[in-house]
C-alpha cells in the first residue's frame, strides 16, 4: 500500500515538476504536430469552401489568429522553466524571453498563412500581452523573424491592458468577411468564455460546439490558458503549495479509488 507521504505529496521541484508531462508533449510527441497539422488542414478546407463561395463583389476574405502557442511555438521559454525547476508559468522570466525572438513557427502555420497570401486572404494576429512599452516593437519583431505573411502594423493588434480581444475581432469584421479563428485559448474567440469555473466554461464551449472545427479552429495548448484560471482563478497563479494542491485536486476530479 503507498504510504501516507507519498499520497500527502505536493508536486513541485524536479522529477515531480507538474509541468514535466505537458512540456515532454508539446517538444516531442508526434501526436502534437498531427493535431497542429490537422488544425491548420481543416482551416485550409474551411477556406476553400469560402473561396469557392466568394464573388467579386464580396467583401474580402480574412483569419484571425491568436499568436502564442497558435502560430508561434514558444517551446525553449517552457524548456528553461523546467531547467529552473519551475512548476508555474514565471511572468517575469516570459518578459526576459520574449524580446530575444527564440520562437518557431507552429507546424502547419507558415503553409497555412502563405496560402492565404497566395489567395488574396488577409491574416490579422491578435495577441494580449505586457511588456512595458515596447511589447508592439517585440510582437512585429517575432513576426517578421518568421518571415509570414502580413507581418505588418495593419494586421497586427496588440493588448497589453486586457485579455479581451472583442475590439480587434469586431474591427476587423467591419471590413472583412471573417472565415475562421485560430486560437489555443477558448478566449480567442468569444469574451463569453473568460469564466472563473471549470463547469460553467465547459457548459459555454458544449453551448457552442458547432462552431468548432467550423468557424473555431483549436489548437492543442496543456501548458497554459484561461483552463489555468478556471482552476485556480487566475491564469498565472504563485507556486504555492496551495495551489499545488488545487492543481492535484482539479487532476483527481474523476479517480478511481482502487477498490
Amino acid at each position: 500500500m503507498p504510504s501516507a507521504v507519498a499520497d500527502d505529496a505536493i508536486p513541485g521541484e524536479g522529477l515531480n515538476n507538474g509541468l514535466l508531462w505537458a512540456v515532454a508533449w508539446k517538444q516531442t510527441a508526434a501526436e502534437y504536430r498531427a493535431l497542429c497539422y490537422q488544425a491548420y488542414n481543416l482551416a485550409r478546407m474551411r477556406l476553400d469552401d469560402a473561396l469557392q463561395r466568394h464573388k467579386v463583389s464580396d467583401r474580402p476574405l480574412a483569419i484571425i489568429t491568436d499568436m502564442d502557442n497558435t502560430m508561434l511555438h514558444v517551446g525553449s521559454y517552457w524548456g528553461y522553466l523546467i531547467n529552473e525547476n519551475k512548476d508555474f508559468f514565471d511572468d517575469a522570466i516570459w518578459d526576459e524571453w520574449l524580446p530575444n525572438n527564440l520562437v518557431t513557427a507552429v507546424p502547419g502555420s507558415r503553409e497555412f498563412f502563405d496560402y492565404c497570401r497566395e489567395n488574396e486572404v488577409d491574416v490579422f494576429y491578435v495577441t494580449s500581452r505586457n511588456q512595458g512599452e515596447r511589447t508592439y516593437e517585440y510582437a512585429l519583431a517575432q513576426l517578421k523573424y518568421l518571415e509570414v505573411p502580413f507581418a505588418d502594423e495593419d494586421h497586427l493588434f496588440v493588448f497589453r491592458e486586457s485579455s479581451d480581444k472583442t475590439p480587434a475581432r469586431d474591427k476587423i469584421a467591419e471590413d472583412f468577411d471573417v472565415v475562421v479563428l485560430l486560437g489555443d485559448n477558448l478566449n480567442d474567440y468569444k469574451r463569453d468564455f473568460y469564466v472563473k469555473d471549470v463547469d460553467e466554461r465547459l457548459a459555454l464551449m458544449e453551448r457552442d460546439r458547432a462552431d468548432w472545427g467550423t468557424k473555431f479552429i483549436l489548437l492543442p495548448n496543456p501548458t497554459d490558458g484561461n483552463w489555468v484560471r478556471a482552476i485556480f482563478g487566475e491564469s498565472e497563479p504563485p507556486p504555492t503549495d496551495e495551489n499545488r494542491r488545487k492543481l492535484k485536486a482539479a487532476a483527481t476530479r474523476l479517480a478511481w479509488d482502487g477498490r
